[in-house]
């Protein structure tokens, strides 16, 4: 790998540095010194430069100045920009060799946490013990990292560095080395979430964290630290869970650092600003919903929501979970991104005790990382993946069978076809009105969809309640033009709060991250896992089991043809399949076959789940005369390290009549 004449320069006056620290030049003279007077010989005039290397060698210098030069690297996500290494010393300080010194950078050190009184009594993890961890996700300006996971302890052993780029090319000169009043007016906070996975590998989402950085502007030599008190989420947003000490340094050193009232009045001034336009929207949102109810009083049980509680226990206009989000190359179609939202695992937010269901929509950040989430979670992701599609799509608010609460996304197409897309599924829905006022012989089209009422339809521009005579979807006109059946809210008012950078309270959307999981390795482990637990499973039984290689092979088309049409919703491939089968099985004999679908990658789990099925229960325990056994595990990755996992069992016998 060449490197750029001022790189190179750069790289031999660090080295050089270094060389003179340890004093390796007068190291190597009395060396020298040394071994003229003890191995020159009389008869030699001089010692060749391999005979001081081997010197040098012997004597352990080559060695100490490889150590001292040697950089430790710190695992870090970008998934827009190249991967980048920072290198610590013992006092985990910041080498500045990776650093390109055109930029600007704040450098953020995790230095341990205490008090996470929850694991008060967590016993030491015994080395090789498998244990729960916490893992520390940060977004900052379109940059993701993630901490290495540590054992969940009262006091976790977070020891971490993060290289943020501060000063981009998107803020106009990005020649010129941002100061610090340029980055003062830099309002982006830094998002840090705090995620436990437990021994079975289930994440949970345990603190989301907005860590205002710009104090370090006003700090001397551009260096803080930090004490930064973790809250809980949802019911237990007001209770402390830890606490993080952080350090914060800019680099290259700051040349004039600001006082540290400028940098309070310009943060009082925002969030005084930030206050005011809040309330001035939340003004209008109370006019609107008065005028809303003056049209009809039955209004009132609609489900018109224009305020959303974040993980934080933080109302938030619903306009601002949504934003168009370009995918990159990880996604190259809308179906394949509802595929990808789909794969997300559903997790309704969890509630103490009865009394219903407990409201909670994440900031995308917090799903992505937890890789779960409610019904509105995985609404507000596709629709913003859609919305970056060029497409014209809304999130639902509206309720499904029982009066369940539900949110589901549609797109509007320029020749007014209106698609429904359920998120949770990745079906799609054509949506025909039905006329109530037709006459009674008229056939209707029949709804296929799973949805009863709509209250609203909002994307990151519009919010519109439904006023038609009755909330019903398969009634309903889609024309949202139409004041006399979609009331609008104002766009103005939308964007004063929800347009990017309106606010400072608003959460950055962070971009998508490529899969860390190779789906070729993973299913091979899942394979193995299975046949081992059928085998065993079998052997309790009384029954010996025989695996056919070859049998399990063929079952792979079949696996890639259901993941297609999931995602394309196009069969293929489904008569090479049969006619490989009907070659393997010989005449007098049957095949069996069960494929299932699952959206984790826990192989036991996997497999009791399929045990509760009687058709795959009737393969797994199949007696007869030459039964033959095989399965076929075939993972398919999806960004975020999501997945899709296609499991098929299949049995062969001989009948005997």
């Amino acid at each position: 790998m060449s490197l750029p004449p001022e790189k190179a320069s750069e790289l031999k006056q660090l080295i050089h540095q270094q060389l003179s620290k340890m004093d390796v030049h007068g190291r190597i003279r009395e060396i020298l010194a040394e071994t003229i007077r003890e191995e020159l010989a009389p008869d030699q005039q001089h010692l060749s430069t391999e005979d001081l290397i081997k010197a040098l060698r012997r004597r352990g210098i080559i060695d100490d100045v490889m150590k001292e030069l040697n950089f430790d690297s710190v695992d870090q996500e970008l998934p827009s920009s190249p991967k980048q290494t920072v290198g610590f010393d013992k006092q985990s300080t910041l080498r500045k060799t990776n650093a390109d010194p055109t930029r600007r950078y704040l450098y953020l050190q995790v230095l341990g946490g205490k008090a996470f009184l929850e694991h008060l009594q967590e016993p030491e993890p015994l080395p090789g013990q498998i244990c729960s961890t916490f893992t520390l996700c940060l977004h900052y300006r379109n940059q993701r990292f993630r901490s290495k996971p540590v054992p969940c302890a009262c006091e976790p052993d977070f020891h971490d560095g993060f290289l943020l780029e501060v000063h981009r090319e998107s803020l106009g000169d990005g020649t010129r080395m941002a100061d610090s009043t340029t980055m003062l007016s830099i309002s982006d906070p830094i998002h840090m979430v705090l995620i436990k996975t437990d021994i079975f590998g289930e994440t949970t989402l345990v603190a989301s964290y907005f860590l205002e950085w710009r104090s370090v502007l006003g700090s001397e030599n551009g260096v803080t630290s930090l004490t930064v008190e973790l809250m809980g989420v949802g019911t237990e947003s007001k209770v402390s869970v830890g606490i993080l000490n952080i350090k914060l340094e800019m680099y290259p050193p700051l040349s004039q650092t600001l006082s540290q009232e400028v940098v309070n009045t310009q943060l009082a001034l925002e969030r005084q600003k930030t206050a005011e336009k809040e309330r001035l929207f939340l003004v209008y949102a109370k006019q609107w919903w008065r005028e809303y109810l003056q049209i009809r009083p039955s209004h009132n049980s609609r489900l018109v929501k224009i305020f959303a509680q974040d993980e934080n226990g933080i109302n938030r206009p619903v306009c601002s979970y949504v934003k168009p989000l370009r995918a990159g190359r990880l996604l190259d179609t809308p179906r394949q991104a509802a595929r990808f939202v789909n794969v997300l695992g559903y997790e309704r937010a969890p509630v103490i005790g009865g009394g219903g269901k407990q409201e909670q929509w994440c900031t995308l950040l917090a799903f992505l990382c937890r890789n779960k989430g409610d019904c509105e979670d995985h609404a507000n992701l596709l629709c913003s993946l859609l919305l970056g599609y060029g497409l014209e799509a809304f999130v639902c608010v509206g309720t499904k069978a029982k009066g369940a609460p539900h949110a589901w996304v549609m797109t509007c197409g320029t020749d007014g076809t209106i698609m429904f897309w359920e998120s949770l599924t990745g079906h799609r829905y054509i949506h025909k009105p039905t006329n109530p006022d037709g006459p009674p012989l008229a056939e209707q089209p029949k709804p296929l969809y799973p949805y009863r009422t709509i209250g609203c339809v909002f994307n990151h521009q519009m919010f519109l309640g439904n006023c038609q005579p009755s909330d019903a979807v398969e009634t309903c006109i889609f024309d949202l033009n139409d004041e006399s059946k979609w009331k609008p809210m104002s766009e103005e008012a939308i964007k004063s709060v929800c347009a990017p950078g309106a606010t400072t309270s608003l959460p950055p959307f962070p971009p998508l991250c490529a899969s860390t999981i190779d789906a070729s390795v993973t299913s091979n482990e899942i394979e193995m896992q299975l046949r081992l637990l059928v085998s065993e499973h079998r052997k309790d039984l009384g029954l010996t089991t025989v695996w056919e290689d070859q049998l399990s092979y063929l079952l792979s088309p079949a696996l890639a043809s259901y993941e297609f049409e999931r995602t394309t919703s196009i069969s293929a491939g489904n008569e090479e399949f049969q006619d490989a089968i009907r070659r393997a099985v010989p005449d007098g004999h049957t095949f069996k076959g069960f494929p299932i679908h699952f959206v984790y990658r826990n192989a036991r789990r996997a497999f009791a789940t399929c045990l509760r099925s009687p058709f795959c229960e009737e393969i797994i325990c199949c007696r007869g005369d030459q039964v033959r056994l095989a399965v076929r595990v075939r993972v398919f990755t999806y960004p975020e390290s999501a997945c899709a996992v296609w499991i098929m069992f299949a049995c062969k016998y001989r009948s005997v009549l």
